[in-house]
């Protein structure tokens, strides 16, 4: 039990001081395109638009409603 709490102590710590503010300089460099979830951002939209068009609804991400009245 004491080895537990021991290891949930030491991942907490760890975590906590991974955490860093981002300075304004610095977020140019987070805003590359090699860091975004998708690189070509037109195609990403065509995707978007034909599964819209195929599930007769429209939504963000997380957003409640799937066209069936359910939420």
């Amino acid at each position: 039990m004491k080895f537990i709490n021991y290891f949930i102590l030491a991942v907490l710590v760890l975590s906590a001081t991974a955490c860093t503010e981002v300075m304004p300089r610095q977020r140019g460099n987070l805003a590359l395109s090699q860091m975004a979830f998708n690189t070509d951002g037109l195609e990403f939209g065509l995707r978007q638009h034909t599964a819209y068009s195929k599930e007769a609804a429209a939504g963000g991400y997380g957003g409640g409603g799937g066209g069936c009245g359910c939420n």
